[in-house]
């Protein structure tokens, strides 16, 4: 951050979230997602997605989920894969969903890894591949 307030208003605002005061982690984070921290983005997208603290605003979920994504925040990757998957905040596009969930997995991130790997058994998204679904399995941990 750029400043000790900035830092303070992260420290207050992350704390706010996990707390579940959700009206006050807004008003802290949401200058911060607007300047363009990726943290502070995937907070206040799922914030927004979600009506929590404020009045569910879909459009403005996508946009903060899809800025922290392409600063390379793998969760909000995830995040995004999700939104694309089962068409909330976005119209649904399986293979769009599948980018963003092979963007967070090439980042070890489990859940995405695992996601992706339904996806390849499915052939939801993706040309069905069985073998790509079981070495994706394998990664994030599992034993098939």
């Amino acid at each position: 951050m750029a400043n000790d307030y900035n830092d303070q208003d992260y420290s207050s605002g992350l704390a706010a979230f996990e707390a579940k005061n959700f009206s006050l982690a807004m008003r802290l984070l949401f200058p911060l997602a607007d300047a363009g921290d990726a943290d502070a983005q995937h907070r206040v997208a799922i914030m927004c997605q979600n009506g929590l603290g404020m009045v569910r605003n879909e459009l403005l979920a996508f946009k903060m989920m899809k800025a922290a994504a392409e600063q390379g925040y793998a969760i909000a990757q995830h995040g995004l894969g999700f939104m694309y998957l089962e068409g909330e905040c976005v119209d649904q596009d399986s293979a769009r969903a599948a980018e963003w969930f092979r963007k967070a997995a090439d980042q070890g991130l489990a859940g995405s890894l695992t996601t992706l790997a339904l996806m390849y058994q499915e052939g939801n998204g993706v040309e069905k591949n069985p073998e790509e679904a079981r070495r994706l399995y394998a990664l994030a941990g599992f034993d098939m």
